[in-house]
Parts: C-alpha cells; structure tokens; sequence
C-alpha cells in the first residue's frame, strides 16, 4: 500500500507497423523500415536530451553517495553525470541526421544505441538522490525521465514487421531451383518442414553470395538484415500475414537466422480467414511439438487473430465465433504445453472488423485468454479519436487496464453446451446467407461497385496500402477497409450485419429462451447483438437509396432494394431479440452522439453522390476541384461515421 509501481515498470506497452508492415505494400520496401527505424531514434535521443536540458538545470546541489562519486570528481555530480549524456545523445542525434539523410559518417565513439546506455547514469542520479534523503527531488522530474526511459526507450517505440507468407515462400522456392533441389513451392507440408528444420540446425550458410536472387526476393531478405542490425529494443514482433501451416513461421525463423540475428524475435502467425482461423489450433500444436522452436521461443508465444479478413470472408457473425473457437482452442494448447500465449487482436476501428468499444470487446473473449496480457491494433481514424489528446489517450488506456484486470478477476462463464450448438447454428446459417449475397448473386460485384465509392477510393490518399491486394482481382482480392469503407459511404453498412438477421430470425422460431438465456448470461453473444445495434442505428435505408437512384443502373436496383428490405427485417428483429422498441436505449450517451452527428454528416451523402455521378459520367471533362470535392466529402463521411475504418 502506498508504494506505487516500480521503477521500471511498464504495463502498457507502444508499438507500431508504420513502416513496418508490407503486406502487400510495395511502397513499404526495406529501405522504407530503415528510414523509419532511424527517424524513431532520432527523435528519441532529441526529446531525452530536451529532458536532460531541464534536469541537468535544476540537479545541481552537491551531495551524493559513493557511486555517484566515483565516476566524477566535479563539485556538482549530478549535473556533471546528466550533461555528459546529453552531450552524449546529441552526438547520437547528430550522427542519425546524416544516417537519415544518407550522407554516411564515422559511428562515434559515444554513440547511444542500447537502452541500458541512457537508463545507468539515470539510475546512479536516481539512487544517489534517494540515499542522500533527497527522495521528493528524485520523484519528480527525474523518476517522469526514467518511467519515459523505460516505457519508449531511445527507439520511441517498437516497429512490428509483416509480410504475407507467400513472400517468404518464395525466396525459398528461388533458392532451391538455383540449388537444383527441386521446388519450394511444390513441396508437401512435411517436405518443407524437413528442410527448413534440417537448415536451422545447420552452421553453414545457406544464402551463397554467388546467388543473386530476384528484386522482390531480395527485398525480404534486406528486410530481414535490417531487423539483425536494430535489434530486439527496436523491434517488437515478426507478423506473417494469411499464415496457415508451421512452415510459415519456421521459413521466418531461418531467415532471421541467415540474415545474422542474434536474438529470438517473437513471431506471430496471423490467422486471418475462416479456414485459418479453423485449422489454427492444429497448426500450432504441431508447431509447439518441434523442440528447437520451443528452445527458439522460450516458452512464449504470440499469435495474432485476423477480424477483417475473417469477417469479409464469412460475414460477421460466423467470423465472431471462428475467432472465439480458435482463441479458445489455443489458450487450452499452450496450457498444456506450458507455454506462455499473448493473443494479438487486429482489430480495426469498424463493427465489420472488430471493432467497437474497447471494453466489452475485451470482456467478450474467452476465459483464460488474457493470461498472457493483452496486444490489439488502433487503426486510422481510432488513433486520432482515442489518442489525440492527453486525456483521451489516459481515458482510452484505463479503459483498456479495466477491462483486462476485470476479465482476469472475474472471466466470463465458460460457454453452455446448447449455447456453443446454437452458436454454431447462427454461424453456419449466416455464413450461408451472406455469401449467397456477396459470392453467388453474379448482380452483387457490378452492384458494389455502382452504388459505393469503391473504385474512387483507390484514387484518394486515405489509406496506408493499396485498395487491392491483387490490382486485377475481384472483391476477394478488396483488402478489408475499402470493403468496409465503401459501404459506410453509402450507409448501407452491408459488411456489418448481412447473414447475421437471416441466422437470427431461423434460430428466434424455436430457440427463443437459448437466445435470451445467451444474451443475458454470455458476454460474448451480449456483445454481438450490441455491435448490432451500434450497426443499425448508423446505417440508413433512405440514403443507400438515394445513391441507389442517383448511380446505380436501373437493371441492378431491384438488389439495393431487397438488401434495404432486409436490414429493416434485420433492424425489427434485432428490436425483438433485446426486448426494446429502440436501438441502444441502455447507451444514451452513445445513441445522442450518433444521431447528432448523423444530422451533420446527411447532407455529405447527397453532395458526394452528385460528385459520384459527375466523375463517372463526365470523366474527361472532370475539373480537380470536383476530386477533391469528392475527397472532402468521403473523409467528412468517415469522421462523422467515426469508427469507418
């Protein structure tokens, strides 16, 4: 009692994937992480030498104890100790700005590269003060630079790195055609778990500098270079995007390993599908079963749950519990093998990607699965709306520490035999209803296309990636936000709750006391149909037709009119479900905010579909303002949707 948190303690934790997630980004290259890596140091060693500058100031008294002493002789040791560093991480500063801008230098003897550099002499002041009775001095300014020292290092923060599994599988399947040993890419999942194990017991190297491997090959494997030479206080996780076999996280692990890294990076499969998501505990029990990956990761593991991919794949619903199965599949895995999980959460700011508030998010998930902590992805707009302002931000974190402490205390219930079965029921019948919509009806990818701003977003600067993963593709080849995006534009809303009314109102004619059972008494099934709510209150059958009648073809309306049919059936039921005859009526608050943005964001919906239908059918006599017209309104929409990304 009284004590407080320790020094050195950091509860929660910053990283980042800017410039450090490529999937699918060829605008993010090495080269890219290098600079950004460099910029974060930079800024680093300026703000701690801004706060040397003031400590250095105020610590001038002489009395110190012995260890103080002996690394100075000046009558002011403190003062003494504090500006050499500084001098210290201004040389480091001054070294990175020539780094940065590629202009190479001798690296200087006094250059400040590892955390226990800056951290010691902060440390000998701190103790030095607290024996000497100076123990308000030693709380103040100095113990705020030495909880920053600890929290964000002299990195800022930690760099995740992603990249699609299918990239380093290719760098394999180069290497062993050049080897002549056959092809990678061929081989069974046996076959290339041999040769990636029998290659990381090995001490030879495998990448010969005879070999000169392709531009995008080369690309993976400078990115692996540059996490060798940053190091573990730099980087945070190697994530493997539509991960599916353990080969995916062996073929990291080697090449880690041949890029010369003398650490074990965390590396988190990214279970993003349905099928994924599926054959997740398998792949990892199979993956914790080779002793010299165990030895790699010392008992602790880290595995990233994909939301977007999942939900675009199979609709929201049958996503959600795919999620919950794999989540608690892999928490009893690890329990057994002893290993320490931390769950990865990439969730994004919309329903139809996980989103939604934070706290009965956190609440929803299976017990004993936040034993290993807690990670989870701020998107886009959320970082500005949770973060932009110090109270917001200290609002946004204790939610977060609430929500996790109170889920550790008191988890929720372990889930009825009839409620898994009904749950099962609602995902395979949702499942089945959405992509009959969005898989099956040959009028749903010309509809999309015609009644949302889909292929304008791919002309906009308001993304961090390229709207497709493959340019050529269909919606299957749509990275999530645009998917979401597009249909927040129009207030269709469709990605959020198609399949999930059609599955719910099967199961309400004969499971009616399961389904109020669920909701009052599972967390999990509470949240969904709140995220509903959230949905449907957002969502707006007279502006989707609006668009409809300004931009779609008069032969593919008769679809937007039996998908706004159904999400006022869907709206009606939800209603019926939560016994109310208004949506969120327990969220006033929540449903105030919503409806007064709402009347600000209405008249954006009837500029941009004019806007719409000039750029398409005047494309040639289209003046830039009316793109950036088109623009305004499309970040104006997004802003008053707030969680549209």
């Amino acid at each position: 009692m009284g004590q407080g948190i320790a020094v050195d303690a950091t509860p929660i934790r910053f990283t980042s994937w800017m410039g450090g997630d490529r999937d699918g980004n060829p605008f993010v290259t090495a080269e890219v992480t290098q600079q950004v890596l460099l910029l974060s140091r930079w800024k680093a060693a300026d703000l701690f030498a801004k706060d040397l500058d003031v400590l250095s100031s105020e610590l001038s008294m002489s009395e110190a104890n012995a260890a103080l002493k002996a690394v100075t002789q000046s009558d002011e040791p403190y003062r003494a100790v504090l500006n050499k560093l500084r001098l210290q991480l201004l040389s480091t500063r001054q070294w990175l700005t020539q780094a940065i801008n590629q202009q190479p230098s001798p690296v200087p003897a006094d250059l400040i590269w590892h955390n226990k550099q800056l951290l010691e002499p902060l440390l000998l002041c701190y103790h030095s003060l607290q024996e000497c009775g100076m123990t308000v001095i030693a709380n103040s300014k100095l113990l705020d630079t030495l909880r920053r020292a600890y929290a964000f290092g002299l990195s800022l923060l930690k760099l995740d790195i992603r990249q699609d599994a299918q990239r380093h599988a290719d760098v394999f399947s180069e290497l062993t055609q050049y080897l002549e040993l056959g092809d990678y890419a061929s081989w069974d999942e046996a076959q290339k778990q041999q040769f990636l194990l029998s290659e990381l017991s090995s001490r030879r190297p495998l990448f010969g500098k005879e070999w000169q491997p392709s531009a995008d090959v080369q690309q993976v494997l400078d990115t692996c270079a540059i996490v060798a030479e940053h190091g573990p206080e730099a980087l945070s996780t190697y994530v493997i995007s539509m991960a599916g076999k353990p080969s995916d996280v062996l073929a990291v692990q080697l090449l880690l390993k041949q890029a010369g890294a003398q650490f074990s990076m965390p590396i988190a499969p990214l279970f993003e599908t349905l099928a994924d998501l599926e054959h997740a505990p398998d792949s990892m029990q199979q993956l914790l079963a080779i002793g010299s990956y165990r030895n790699y990761i010392d008992n602790k593991q880290e595995v990233m749950i994909g939301y977007s991919d999942s939900a675009k794949d199979a609709g929201v619903f049958a996503a959600a519990w795919a999620q919950y199965q794999a989540q608690e599949a892999l928490v009893a895995i690890c329990q057994q093998a002893k290993v320490q999980l931390t769950l990865f959460h990439g969730r994004g700011g919309t329903i139809g990607r996980g989103g939604g508030p934070a706290h009965a998010a956190i609440l929803s998930q299976p017990p004993g699965s936040l034993a290993g902590g807690l990670r989870v992805t701020e998107q886009g707009e959320m970082i500005r709306f949770k973060f932009g302002l110090p109270k917001l931000a200290l609002r946004s974190l204790a939610l977060y520490s609430s929500a996790v402490l109170e889920g550790l205390l008191l988890p929720p219930p372990v889930p009825k035999s009839s409620w898994r079965e009904l749950m099962q029921q609602l995902a395979d019948d949702s499942c089945q209803a959405y992509r009959a919509v969005v898989r099956e009806d040959k009028a749903f990818v010309p509809y999309f296309r015609a009644a949302t701003p889909e292929q304008e977003l791919g002309q906009l600067p308001l993304g961090s990636r390229p709207a497709k993963r493959n340019p050529t593709g269909g919606v299957e080849s749509l990275r999530a936000i645009p998917w979401i995006f597009a249909w927040s534009q129009n207030r269709l809303m469709l990605p959020a709750w198609l399949g999930a009314g059609a599955a719910l109102a099967k199961a309400e004619q004969s499971q009616q006391a399961v389904l109020d059972e669920m909701q009052q008494q599972w967390p999990f099934f509470a949240t969904r149909l709140s995220m509903l709510e959230m949905v449907f209150l957002k969502a707006d059958t007279d502006i989707a037709a609006y668009y409809d009648k300004i931009l779609v073809p008069t032969e593919l309306q008769y679809l937007g009119t039996q998908l706004r049919q159904q999400l006022d059936h869907d709206r009606a039921l939800l209603l019926r479900l939560i016994h109310s005859d208004t949506l969120m009526a327990k969220e006033g608050w929540i449903r105030e905010s919503i409806m007064l943005r709402n009347t600000y964001v209405d008249p954006l919906h009837i500029l941009q579909a004019e806007l719409l239908h000039r750029v398409r059918h005047q494309p040639n006599s289209v003046k830039p303002d009316i793109s950036q017209a088109l623009m305004i309104t499309i970040a104006g929409i997004a802003a008053g949707m707030r969680n549209s990304g």
